[in-house]
């Protein structure tokens, strides 16, 4: 086949050339047509063109019915995967999101004045010993209580007996020479009345009975000292109180010049808490001072009312570093629940709002278009609503507009909620927990979208002002 067909392409090749009229020009097409193939390669080429054009053209065809394939395939596997989210978005919609809900409730909110403050125990007494010995007994127990008088030390009384008894025995033959004189010193006037002995000699003599007087009467200050230092070594209670962790055990050996004490005794009854305001609440503070302002003491919290007292003054500055003043409250403290030097919330009611709606600060959500809370319609699906908030009393907000009383707010599961959404309300409380200290109000704007979602808006609550 290929002979033939190289036969074929030289006949065509000699017929197609134009006949010479001269032995030159003859001889020039043979040398020509000689020259132009008798190349093997450019008839191989010749005869090869033919054999590789289909060759490209199935390669390129598989290439292109590869890519519309993928193309398919690629179309198919994504209205797949749209078709399951469509499904589970619906499965989704019909589910009903857990959430906790609280009703909001229309009463009286108290505004208070907080301030943080410490406990001061209105005595402090360190015991010291004001002689010297060894400590043989401590009567008394760690964390008792006593009165004014109780025993609560021995120191070895021994020694101070001993002074005493010496100096009771000075007095004694100090008493006898005095008494002594005296008489001589009767004899020695009638004598010197006589002109018997000088005067000079009876001068000397109410000298010595006036120096005897003397030393007589420095025995008995030396017997009052002595019994001063036994009573001083039976230690008592100057205070009525509360005994705090013994510093010193028995058997140690103590000085009046120790730098410690004995046992610290602490007033628990009453007891003041100093605590401060901003100085902007002064004047607010003055006006009802006379009146006698009550204060609450609250757990650092702010959850728990340890006791109430009454405010007993107020600083007479302003300390200019921290623009606040102090203020001093006494409480009776009857169930002990006030500790010295302890951390307290020290609140004073300051004004009541009336009729406010009242919702939990947890239901609360902020979002880039302002203030906005979940509410439960009666269809059990979430609607979004802009609120105004007005005052927050720690973990509760009164509400001037958006919420009305009876209605339910989402106060636990927003993450998870949007416009619509199915929900399973389960109560988790009130808009009446007591409030604690005002936080100020916070500027509101309008709700976010219907379509928008919690999750990509950080909810933000209320937090008490820095005084």
């Amino acid at each position: 086949m290929p002979e033939n067909l190289k036969d074929r392409q030289v006949q065509n090749e000699v017929s197609s050339k134009p006949a010479a009229s001269g032995d030159g020009n003859h001889n020039g097409g043979e040398h020509l047509h000689e020259t132009q193939w008798n190349s093997p390669t450019q008839m191989e080429r010749a005869v090869e063109t033919p054999q590789r054009s289909p060759a490209r053209l199935v390669i390129y065809a598989l290439i292109l019915i590869g890519i519309v394939a993928g193309l398919f395939m690629w179309r198919a596997s994504r209205q797949k995967a749209e078709a399951q989210s469509a499904a589970q978005a619906a499965d989704a919609s019909k589910r009903s999101v857990p959430v906790v809900v609280a009703t909001a409730e229309k009463k009286d909110l108290p505004i208070y004045l907080e301030g943080l403050g410490s406990v001061l125990a209105f005595n402090t007494v360190t015991v010291k010993s004001r002689v010297d010995g060894q400590l043989i007994s401590v009567p008394v127990n760690e964390g008792q209580d006593v009165k004014k008088g109780d025993l609560l030390a021995i120191i070895d009384p021994r020694p101070y007996d001993v002074a005493l008894e010496q100096a009771q025995a000075a007095l004694a033959r100090d008493t006898a020479q005095l008494g002594d004189a005296k008489l001589n010193l009767e004899r020695d006037a009638g004598l010197v009345k006589d002109g018997v002995i000088p005067q000079q000699q009876y001068d000397t003599q109410k000298a010595l009975v006036n120096q005897l007087s003397g030393t007589t009467q420095a025995d008995q200050a030396a017997i009052d000292a002595a019994k001063l230092n036994v009573v001083y070594a039976h230690i008592t209670s100057p205070i009525d109180g509360r005994i705090g962790l013994r510093l010193v055990d028995p058997g140690n050996i103590v000085h009046a010049t120790d730098a410690g004490g004995l046992i610290v005794i602490t007033q628990l009854q009453p007891i003041a808490v100093d605590f401060t305001l901003p100085e902007d609440n002064l004047q607010a503070v003055l006006k009802r001072i006379k009146g006698g302002f009550p204060v609450q003491a609250y757990t650092r919290d702010d959850t728990t009312k340890l006791a109430d007292g009454k405010l007993e003054t107020i600083d007479n500055q302003i300390d200019q570093t921290t623009g606040t003043f102090k203020l001093k409250a006494v409480f009776n403290n009857e169930q002990r629940t006030l500790w010295p030097n302890q951390f307290v919330n020290a609140r004073m009611q300051l004004d009541t709002k009336k009729d406010a709606i009242l919702i939990p600060a947890a239901a609360i959500q902020t979002g880039s278009q302002g203030s906005f809370v979940y509410v439960v319609g009666a269809d059990k699906k979430a609607q979004v609503r802009a609120v105004k908030v007005g005052i927050t009393q720690g973990t509760i907000c009164s509400i001037d507009s958006g919420v009305s009383p009876g209605e339910q707010v989402v106060t636990d599961g927003q993450d998870k909620l949007q416009e619509g959404t199915l929900v399973d309300a389960r109560p988790g409380g009130s808009g009446s927990p007591t409030p604690t200290p005002p936080s100020g109000s916070r500027a509101q704007t309008a709700p976010p979208a219907a379509n928008s979602s919690p999750n990509s808006q950080p909810s933000s609550r209320q937090s008490k002002p820095s005084h």
